[in-house]
């Protein structure tokens, strides 16, 4: 009789993660990892420029958070490292204090975003509504082309060809094989050809001098003081809440891209640890990068923390030991892989006419406004808070026309029924009080709220309000069909709301 106990091999296999199952996976995820390490070389030098760091911090920084985040994130396969968001928030602290007080700020934020994670900021997701979603993908789309247009601008006209002859290639290799990503053979091809011909045009070499050596731990050369404390934590939250806003949102794009799921307090509490590591190697902090994240799941479709792990291993490898051939990619290559990256990110259906003419005027405001706030700040989190507040504002606005008030009169005028409908709350509520003839009414009313629900306290003071309306005028109030919830919010506060 065969036994249905798994042999030893069948459990070990099963434990094993998928990549060490599958070589096929293997090829996937590992070309994805040297792609994406090449696509961060150029962006972490750049997000090196605006903190007013030395590039190594920025690429040291994009190694730590890369090589860490793939063992205690929350997102498989989401791309963390040094990004201009973070770079933005901390470059007057360096500016005005130094790398020393930079280095701290980014250790400090991590510790806040552990704090965060524990407490549940990630369950906020859950009231980023779509519209805003939608509107922070395009948004996404818009900046990461924006980026590559200085690379664009007043440079050798031979750039340009090179450009469209790396959009072609991946438009078309994949037509021919998947087995390569098209952006590699794309960076490899145009290499190879301004090297072969001599063509002089801007490089990988030209953002700034690679590293020549690992990075090494240390603490942050500041003075352990409580006004060092209060110097850095105000920079330290920004750079902690920009971070997970950032991460958060890209984890839930890219749940929607592989349809899984993914754990959003495991990812905020990673970014944190993360984000420690980074400072005690001397880096300038980060989160999740969209734009690399995309290259890494949509255009080289890996699925595990291999490539993500691999992604940090490689950038230090290329930098360390193939620094010289890296710096003569040229960025026409990137600037094309950015470009297909900017498109393939952009949720064109959205704008489709067919989809305008079906969606709600609200939802279209607020995916504008969201795209519009995100251009104008450069700053992915603010556009996402402004987008959610101003979705929350139009959803009040629209539920609060849903409550509704029938009064129906007996036949002996002795008695009138309210029924009342819908939700109850600060907006609809509101108007309740004017819904009621208190004049022209018998002595007893009775209002029936069986199909209603009292969600507030500004419910229960409006219902408060309208009993006290008819007292005045010596006539009685019944309250009738509240449900459990409404009863129980009624019972604690009717009486007790006096203005």
């Amino acid at each position: 009789m065969s036994s249905s106990v798994p042999s030893p091999a069948a459990r070990l296999r099963a434990l094993r993660p998928d990549w060490l199952n599958d070589p096929r996976v293997w090829r996937t995820e590992i070309l994805g990892g040297l792609v994406v390490a090449l696509a961060l070389i150029p962006e972490a030098i750049s997000f090196s420029i605006i903190a007013g760091v030395d590039p190594a911090i920025g690429l040291f920084a994009s190694f730590t958070m890369a090589v860490t985040i793939s063992i205690v994130g929350g997102r498989r396969a989401m791309i963390s490292a040094a990004t201009g968001a973070v770079a933005l928030v901390i470059a007057p602290l360096n500016r005005e204090h130094g790398l020393g007080y930079l280095v701290a700020a980014v250790i400090l934020a991590g510790v806040f975003q552990i704090v965060l994670g524990a407490l549940g900021v990630a369950k906020l997701m859950r009231f980023v509504p779509r519209s805003v979603m939608v509107g922070f993908v395009n948004a996404l789309a818009i900046l990461i082309f924006m980026a590559q247009v200085p690379e664009m601008h007043d440079v050798p006209w031979p750039v340009y060809p090179l450009i469209i002859g790396g959009l072609a290639l991946m438009v078309f290799f994949p037509k021919v094989t998947k087995v390569v990503p098209a952006p590699l053979v794309s960076i490899v091809v145009l290499t190879a050809i301004t090297l072969a011909a001599g063509i002089a045009v801007p490089t990988v070499g030209d953002k700034g001098d690679l590293p020549s050596s690992l990075p090494v731990p240390g603490l942050p050369d500041v003075p352990f003081t409580l006004d060092t404390l209060t110097t850095i934590a105000p920079y330290a939250l920004a750079m902690a809440l920009v971070g997970l806003m950032e991460s958060l949102m890209t984890a839930k794009l890219v749940d929607d891209i592989t349809d899984t799921r993914s754990s959003k307090t495991r990812e905020s509490i990673g970014q944190g640890i993360a984000n420690i590591v980074t400072g005690f190697f001397g880096g300038m902090g980060g989160c999740a990068m969209i734009g690399q994240t995309m290259i890494n799941v949509r255009v080289s479709g890996a699925r595990t923390r291999l490539s993500t792990f691999l992604a940090g291993s490689f950038l230090m490898v290329l930098c360390i030991v193939f620094g010289p051939v890296v710096s003569d990619i040229p960025m026409a290559a990137l600037v094309a892989v950015m470009v297909m990256v900017s498109f393939a990110t952009f949720d064109w259906h959205s704008i489709a006419p067919k989809t305008l003419k079906r969606l709600p005027a609200g939802e279209i405001a607020v995916m504008v406004i969201t795209v519009a706030v995100v251009v104008a700040t450069h700053n992915l989190a603010i556009g996402v808070v402004v987008g959610t507040v101003t979705a929350m504002v139009v959803f009040a606005r629209r539920v609060a026309h849903l409550a509704d008030v029938t009064a129906v009169v007996d036949p002996d005028g002795t008695q009138v029924v309210y029924a009342v409908t819908g939700a109850l709350f600060f907006a609809s509520s509101n108007d309740l009080v004017h819904r009621f003839d208190y004049a022209g009414d018998p002595d007893k009313v009775v209002i029936d709220l069986t199909s209603a629900h009292i969600w507030d306290a500004s419910s229960v003071a409006a219902l408060d309000a309208i009993t006290g309306k008819y007292a005045q005028r010596g006539k009685t109030v019944e309250i009738i069909g509240l449900n459990e919830h409404s009863a129980k919010m009624h019972g604690a506060l009717s009486g007790e709301l006096k203005v």
